[in-house]
């Protein structure tokens, strides 16, 4: 009988963290920033068919950058999971934070009990009502939960990304003004130019579904 080779348990996080990190730094990322209507979402994303920004709930918003049949496969639960929610006792209890939560204990599972990690990090962003606090919550690869304000950002850039928002960001910004600071900021961290965008927006004044697509000419526009 042969004996399996023994690897102890913090190399193996530490190597599994390592696998899962540069999966991700091999994708784009995705930009989140408050202004006084909501929050709008921005990355690159050169595929005209792969969607990493996309509505959950009425005020939920997903975003996810890695590997997408990963990410895709949290998103597509978290619908599931609000739905039901949603129908079983009131659209008010569907929260980004119970998505949040939930994306965490998931992630922190496959990252403790499976052969590989997910190779994502992901995004949750709810909008609140009238003068309600928006909340922003980032999940890693490792079911790590993090609650952001103003702004946030996933991806291989995330703390470049964050630094360059801190220094242009103020408060009651209009939607082009924050569509331009994650313009610039998404912009800094490439070398080749950008080969397409992705945005979105949750705005308060669209009513229930807040959620809404940014066209080519808005974002080309700021």
């Amino acid at each position: 009988m042969t004996m399996p080779f023994y690897v102890p348990p913090e190399q193996l996080m530490k190597d599994r963290a390592e696998y899962a990190r540069k999966g991700i730094a091999r994708g784009k990322s995705i930009v989140a920033v408050e202004f006084v209507d909501g929050v709008v979402l921005l990355g690159e994303n050169p595929s005209g068919t792969l969607q990493k920004i996309s509505e959950v709930y009425d005020r939920i918003a997903f975003a996810g950058v890695g590997k997408y049949t990963e990410f895709e496969q949290l998103r597509v639960g978290g619908i599931r999971r609000a739905d039901l929610t949603g129908y079983a006792y009131s659209r008010r209890d569907v929260t980004a934070k119970s998505l949040a939560n939930a994306y965490a204990q998931t992630l922190g599972h496959v990252f403790t009990q499976e052969v590989k990690p997910f190779e994502v990090e992901v995004m949750v962003v709810e909008i609140g009502f009238a003068d309600e606090q928006s909340h922003i919550y980032r999940v890693t690869y490792d079911g790590t939960l993090y609650e952001e304000t103003r702004m946030s950002a996933i991806g291989g850039s995330a703390e470049e990304l964050l630094a360059h928002l801190d220094a242009s960001y103020s408060e009651g910004a209009s939607l082009p003004e924050a569509l331009g600071w994650a313009k610039s900021a998404c912009s800094s961290v490439t070398d080749n130019g950008i080969a397409g965008w992705e945005g979105a927006v949750l705005d308060r004044t669209l009513g229930r579904r807040a959620f809404r697509r940014l066209t080519d000419e808005e974002i080309a526009a700021t």
